[in-house]
């Protein structure tokens, strides 16, 4: 096998498909994200269609399935580290589905209320930041970490796909099933994702003879990532890339309706020209990994892109609209790259000990940016306007490369060891 300048062989993918353990892990990938994606849809069509949800209690639902990553994120990874990775995501996905089914039984029996569907999607929300740090502990144990930038292009490359046909079928299953059976569709694919990953085999176990207190693991493993001068620019682009995307996407409904007048089938369309361009970074992150070097690619494209983000804001009708939508194709490409790259970073530099504590620390660092993301559109957006707020997001857009510039990734071809 002709090895690539990255270090992998060009075999990648066939050797990914001779991997049982891999095919496990992605089917039940596909099969989770189906329902996750049909059900970011159906349950906030059940509280708006079934219970006349107001604005503020679909506005709180939405919160309620996002607030678990910021209030167990941390610990939830020193719990992990502690367990079996395949038990963890068996365990949670039942669970999921489980708490899914018993919203379309509640609606038949039509005893369903609003505050049903917060706790689902509260305690679906806990149950989501468990399974999500064992998956991405699990993957370099399954893989090996020669396999990580070919196996992650295919995982995120689907889950962006999914992203945008499953929430588009989503709408088509909830006008044809009614949305709580729509959901029941959600608690399905939680069914066959737990079906697939019990006959998980490989992945590291758990160090129980290493076993400390609960904070002190939680504290090694912040540091870990605060320390490291990889991860550390890692986190920092990837916190910086989320507020911005949030920031754009929570504000081009507004610009659309209140100042451009164009229909709503518009924004829909506009924001999954997002999914495409991620979708397609993620297809050929391997590639172009090759030839710009691992290393140098997520800040090379983020150069090339970032007057390009500034160029968004600019939206109107017409040729701006079509010049705004195929800006935001390429800059969202960028993010599908460096998706896959950074995690591929990140699962290659981190011991095993340490990877459920890594992976948790990055979710709490990301899905903050998220909240912080929204908080600041709705601020710049209130107080200035939503096209300020669009302005402010692109601009960041145009500098989250630079961490990853003025780290020791920018003179890496190769991907670094642990």
């Amino acid at each position: 096998m002709t090895p690539t300048a990255a270090g992998e062989a060009v075999t990648a993918p066939s050797r990914l498909r001779d991997n049982p353990d891999f095919r496990r892990l992605f089917a039940a990938a596909v099969a989770s994200k189906v329902g996750t994606h049909v059900g970011y849809i159906a349950l906030p069509l059940v509280a708006i269609e079934t219970l006349r949800a107001s604005p503020g209690q679909v506005g709180l639902l939405g919160m309620l399935s996002t607030v678990a990553f910021l209030l167990i994120g941390l610990p939830a990874g020193a719990w992990v580290d502690r367990m079996r990775y395949q038990r963890v995501m068996v365990v949670t996905d039942v669970v999921r589905a489980l708490l899914m089914s018993t919203v379309p039984v509640a609606a038949w029996l039509g005893v369903l209320r609003i505050e049903q569907l917060y706790a689902v999607v509260l305690l679906a929300g806990v149950a989501t930041v468990f399974f999500d740090v064992a998956a991405q502990s699990c993957l370099p144990g399954v893989v090996g970490r020669d396999q990580l930038v070919a196996a992650n292009s295919q995982l995120n490359s689907w889950d962006a796909a999914l992203q945008v046909g499953g929430r588009g079928g989503g709408g088509f299953l909830v006008q044809a099933l009614t949305a709580p059976l729509a959901v029941l569709t959600n608690a399905l694919g939680y069914v066959v994702s737990a079906a697939f990953l019990v006959g998980l085999r490989s992945g590291p176990r758990p160090d129980r003879a290493a076993r400390r207190h609960l904070g002190t693991e939680v504290v090694e493993g912040v540091r870990f990532v605060a320390g490291h001068p990889i991860l550390r620019p890692v986190a920092s682009a990837g916190a910086l890339t989320n507020l911005a995307v949030i920031t754009v996407t929570t504000m081009v409904p507004v610009v659309f309706r209140d100042d451009l007048g164009l229909p709503v089938w518009s924004i829909g369309v506009f924001l999954s020209i997002g999914g495409v361009g991620v979708f397609l970074g993620a297809l050929t992150a391997r590639r172009v990994q090759d030839h710009l070097g691992a290393g140098r690619a997520p800040w090379l494209l983020g150069l090339v892109t970032a007057p390009l983000a500034l160029l968004v804001p600019l939206v109107g009708r017409g040729g701006w609209l079509w010049l705004a939508g195929v800006c935001w194709l390429l800059v969202t490409y960028r993010v599908g790259v460096a998706n896959v790259l950074l995690v591929s970073f990140r699962q290659r530099v981190t011991p095993d000990r340490l990877l459920g504590r890594m992976n948790a620390t990055m979710r709490f660092v990301f899905t903050g940016a998220l909240a912080v993301g929204a908080g600041l559109a709705g601020l710049v957006g209130e107080f200035a306007s939503a096209r300020a707020a669009l302005w402010t997001g692109a601009a960041i857009l145009a500098v989250a490369w630079l961490p990853i510039f003025l780290s020791p990734l920018r003179r890496m071809r190769d991907l670094p060891s642990a």
